[in-house]
C-alpha cells in the first residue's frame, strides 16, 4: 500500500498568524493546509490522511477545546498540539485528559512548533501502522474456516496437537492440516507468532480450557 503524505492542519482565526505559522511549517518541508476556524477545518479535512492538527484554543464560536472533543467523538487519530495566547491551567488540564499531543503558549518559538509538529508526525504515521495491522489480521481471521478457529483458540490457550485432537474428536494428522492452513492464512512463520497475532486480534480462550 503506497505510503500517503502526511499533512499538517492548521487552525486559527488570527489570519496573520494563521499565513506565518503555514509559512513557518512549509519551510520545513512538511505539506500544511490552514483553516480560519473550527467548522471550516471540520468541512474540508480528510480523515484518511494522516497528520496531526495545530490547533487554536480560544476561538470565537466553535473553540478548540470544543473541535478536539469533536474529533474525539469521531474517533479520530489526529494527535492535536494546542496553541494559546490566553492558555490557563484547567484548559491544559482539560485539552492534555482529551489527549492533546502538546500544548504551546504563542508567541512560540519557531523551533519548539516544529519539534512538537514533528513529534506529533512520529506519533500519527505509527498509530496509522498499528490501525493497519489490526485490520489486517482482523481480515486473516475472518478468513479462517470454523473448524481453523477452533483450533487456533486451542492453540492460543497451550494446546498441544494431540490434546486438541481429543477435545474436537479427530486425529492428531488432521490438527496438524489445520495448523499448516492457520500458519499460511495468519502469515505466521513459528507458532509464537500465530499466538501474537491471535491475541492481538481478540482470539478468546474457549471456555473450560
Amino acid at each position: 500500500m503506497e505510503e500517503l503524505t502526511p499533512m499538517v492542519y492548521l487552525v486559527d482565526d488570527d489570519p496573520d498568524l494563521l499565513k506565518a505559522i503555514g509559512r513557518l511549517i512549509e519551510s520545513a518541508g512538511l505539506k500544511v493546509a490552514t483553516f480560519a476556524s473550527a467548522r471550516l477545518f471540520l468541512d474540508g479535512y480528510d480523515p484518511d490522511t494522516p497528520g496531526c492538527l495545530v490547533l487554536d484554543l480560544a476561538m470565537p464560536g466553535f473553540n478548540g477545546l470544543e473541535l478536539q472533543q469533536a474529533l474525539e467523538q469521531q474517533a479520530s487519530p489526529l494527535p492535536i498540539i494546542f496553541l494559546t495566547g490566553r492558555g490557563d491551567i484547567a484548559s491544559t488540564v482539560q485539552a492534555m485528559k482529551h489527549g492533546a499531543a502538546d500544548f504551546l503558549t504563542k508567541p512560540v518559538e519557531a523551533t519548539v512548533l516544529i519539534g512538537a509538529v514533528q513529534e506529533a508526525l512520529v506519533s500519527s504515521r505509527a498509530r496509522r501502522q498499528s490501525d493497519m495491522e489490526r485490520a489486517r489480521i482482523a481480515h486473516c481471521l475472518a478468513s479462517l474456516s470454523m473448524r481453523e478457529r477452533q483450533v487456533l483458540e486451542r492453540i492460543v490457550a497451550g494446546k498441544l496437537n494431540k490434546q486438541i485432537a481429543a477435545e474436537l474428536g479427530t486425529v492428531e494428522k488432521t490438527i496438524k492440516f489445520h495448523r499448516g492452513n492457520l500458519m499460511r492464512k495468519m502469515g505466521a512463520r513459528v507458532a509464537a507468532d500465530l499466538v501474537k497475532l491471535a491475541e492481538r486480534g481478540g482470539v478468546s480462550v474457549p471456555d473450560g480450557s
